[in-house]
Formats: C-alpha cells, sequence, structure tokens
C-alpha cells in the first residue's frame, strides 16, 4: 500500500497495514526471532496462499525484509525492519490487554457479572 493512501486517523492507518489476524501474528512472532515461510506456516497454522499474500503485503508496506540465501535457492528469511520494530509496544499492550479481558470474562462468569 501507498503511504499517500493510509487514513489520516492513526487508528485506522495501523489497521490498514496490519489489521488482518495473520499479519499481527506475524509480526508477533518475527519479534522473537527472523524465520523461514514453513517456519511462520507452521507456527501459525495458515494456508501457503495466506501467508504469501500477508508476506507480500508487509514486504511492500517496509514492515519485514524477504531475504533469499544465494547458496541455497529454497532457503528465504523474513525478519522485521527497524519499521516493523516499531510495532513491538502495540503488540505488548494487545497481549496484555488480551490476558486482562480473559481474567475479567473468568470473574464475570464467576461471579454472575
Amino acid at each position: 500500500m501507498d503511504y499517500k493512501d493510509l487514513s489520516s486517523n492513526p487508528v485506522a492507518a495501523l489497521l490498514q497495514l496490519v489489521g488482518a489476524k495473520w499479519k499481527m501474528l506475524i509480526v508477533t512472532n518475527l519479534l522473537k526471532k527472523e524465520m523461514r515461510f514453513c517456519e511462520l506456516k507452521k507456527k501459525l497454522g495458515c494456508t501457503a496462499k495466506v501467508l504469501t499474500a500477508c508476506l507480500k503485503d508487509m514486504e511492500e508496506d517496509g514492515l519485514i525484509i524477504r531475504e533469499a540465501d544465494e547458496k541455497e535457492a529454497n532457503k528465504v528469511e523474513y525478519y522485521l525492519t527497524d519499521i516493523g520494530y516499531t510495532l513491538k509496544p502495540v503488540i505488548e499492550s494487545m497481549q496484555k490487554w488480551g490476558k486482562e479481558y480473559r481474567r475479567l470474562r473468568k470473574l464475570m462468569e464467576r461471579y454472575g457479572g
């Protein structure tokens, strides 16, 4: 996506770039280490077609880098760019919120809230 086509609303712009379920999970995994296509596919459990499309979009958006090994034709690794790493606090905040939500829902179920 051309950055000029992004929404002027910051939250909407974020969602345009990484709002798809698989994209956020790709970022979450690549925050830990660079990964090959097959590793990501196995971790995520999505189809190769979906993963390929997400990775292509994210590369075009400057969030990840696709690096092919010159010696091994089939060895391609993906890793986050500096811009991609700026999503770390967003992911951490989402993880914190998700844990808190689950905790609160358990309390609601327990006490009929």
